[in-house]
């Protein structure tokens, strides 16, 4: 799922990435080798931050990207995802690594004109979508369906509520 998610964000070098759900930190160095690769001079770097709610989560994905030599083109946030991460705004990508009612506001809202997002859509134990979906100029958004999947309900704010 990690490499479909990946190759759906149509990463390059240079790109500024938001994960919502970092998990164990995994995901985003992954990302973090394709748009910050090693071989290419650090001002061309883009960089990935990656944020989770859940605390003990946060505190194992810090330690793993630091622990793996990331620490420079990942940063590791505790918060609410569903929100976004404003600081760094606007992304010219968004990843959300659970399912979602539908694709949250407040991620559009901090996506580049430009930019795409992909995320599950889909209630918890039931039928969920991963959905690619771009930022048009007029700010409008155009969605791509690309098959089912199962994943953990999202928290916070814009996501699902009394799931966990």
């Amino acid at each position: 799922m990690v490499c479909i998610m990946n190759e759906a964000l149509e990463l390059e070098v240079g790109l500024k990435v938001l994960e919502v759900g970092a998990g164990s930190g995994y995901h985003a160095c992954t990302i973090a080798e394709i748009v910050a690769p090693s071989d290419v001079p650090r001002e061309e770097w883009g960089h990935v931050w990656t944020i989770e709610i859940v605390f003990e989560l946060y505190k194992m994905a810090e330690e793993n990207v630091r622990r793996n030599g990331y620490s420079d083109k990942v940063t590791v946030i505790h918060g609410d995802g569903s929100l976004g991460y404003s600081e760094n705004a606007p992304y010219d990508r968004i990843l959300v690594t659970a399912a979602a009612p539908e694709i949250p506001d407040t991620l559009i809202e901090q996506l580049k004109i430009g930019g795409l997002i992909v995320t599950p859509i889909g209630a918890p134990g039931g039928f969920q979508e991963l959905v690619k979906a771009y930022k048009r100029s007029n700010g409008s958004i155009e969605t791509v369906r690309l098959g089912g999947v199962a994943f953990v309900p999202l928290r916070g704010r814009k996501g699902w509520k009394g799931w966990w």
